[in-house]
């Protein structure tokens, strides 16, 4: 059973930096894309930042202040935000598209960790 479990979230003023971390356990064959989602209550959830063949692709409000990165031993994905503002508040999610063996390809969602950007 693979899971993807997040940390790192948290109450940060203004213009701080926070880095969310997603650690992806269990028996993994080949990871396809892993990403981070964000969802603000009352609005639809939205790709903040992905990993998919060594490319990374990032949404307009987040370029140039967040950076996201892989480690492969262990599979842990990594968030790091930078000039944090009000409207990044959000619920981010972990997101993974990998098998666990051949031609069993899946989708996996983390539970979600709190990022709220507040003075």
């Amino acid at each position: 059973q693979v899971q993807l479990v997040e940390s790192g979230g948290g109450l940060v003023h203004p213009g701080g930096s926070l880095r969310l971390s997603c650690a992806a356990s269990g028996s993994i064959f080949s990871i396809f894309t892993m990403a981070w989602y964000r969802q603000a209550p009352g609005k639809q959830r939205e790709l903040v930042a992905g990993m998919a063949n060594g490319n990374t692709r990032y949404a307009d409000s987040v370029k140039g202040r967040f950076t996201i990165a892989r480690s492969n031993g262990p599979n842990t994905l990594y968030l790091q935000m930078n000039s944090l503002k009000p409207e990044d508040t959000a619920v981010y999610y972990c997101y993974a598209d990998l098998s666990v063996r051949v031609g069993e390809r899946q989708e996996y969602w983390g539970q979600g960790t709190q990022v709220t950007v507040s003075s």
